[in-house]
């Protein structure tokens, strides 16, 4: 791990500067300043990087004001969720959405989808590996991490309810506002069925989190050793 503060420095605003760049893509406003993307906030790849920047953000702040060499110490619950996050959104458009036949993979060439679901991603894992204090992560960190999956399909719920669940109001993409993925489609799935996603989704999210958990546990028993 890395202790140097100039390289914590570098990387940190490395990672905030893309992070900026990926905001103002996910605008639209790379592909068509006329087509402002004002649906930004209902997608879980978006929030889960404006979760990870913000992160990122303090951790920077925290750095600059440190004088001497050591480990990031910031927000490390939140670290350790916003990772769990940008894994989930890494994986799930890498090996699922990219592939999809529907898709025009030319999309996957944009600004915003290689910062989003590309680069930013692994620096905040890279992030968490290189440079965080080992000594913060506990048990309990898996544990809380369904509050982000939750946190996210209330959101959405109660979204669609203040619009009346109506699925006539588009994004400008030409979908539904309301259900911007499938699980969470109370006309297709019901309420059973969104409640079984949500319930895999929180699943998945403590299950990576125990995986992530363990690889700690790992390198803190190696330390011991050394």
């Amino acid at each position: 791990m890395i202790k140097n503060r100039t390289v914590q420095l570098i990387f940190q605003t490395v990672y905030c500067t893309l992070g900026l760049v990926g905001c103002i893509a996910c605008l639209g406003i790379f592909d068509d300043i006329k087509m402002f993307r004002w649906d930004f906030y209902v997608y879980f790849t978006n929030l889960s990087n404006f979760l990870c920047l913000g992160v990122m953000v303090t951790a920077l702040v925290q750095t600059i004001k440190r004088k001497e060499d050591g480990f990031v110490t910031a927000t490390p619950i939140l670290k350790f969720i916003g990772m769990l996050g940008i894994v989930l959104t890494f994986l799930v458009f890498n090996f699922v959405l990219a592939g999809a036949a529907d898709r025009n993979p030319q999309l996957n060439w944009r600004i915003g989808s290689i910062c989003f679901h590309v680069v930013l991603p692994l620096m905040y894992i890279a992030d968490w590996f290189l440079f965080y204090e080992r000594k913060k992560t506990t048990w309990r960190y898996p544990i809380a991490s369904i509050s982000f999956p939750l946190g996210y399909a209330i959101f959405l719920l109660i979204h669609a309810a203040i619009l009346g669940f109506n699925t006539s109001i588009l994004t400008p993409t030409g979908t539904t506002l309301i259900y911007p993925y499938f699980f969470v489609n109370l006309e297709t799935q019901g309420v059973p069925g969104v409640l079984m996603w949500i319930a895999i989704l929180s699943v998945a999210f403590i299950a990576m989190g125990f995986v992530f958990y363990g690889l700690d546990r790992i390198s803190r028993k190696q330390k011991i050793k050394e």
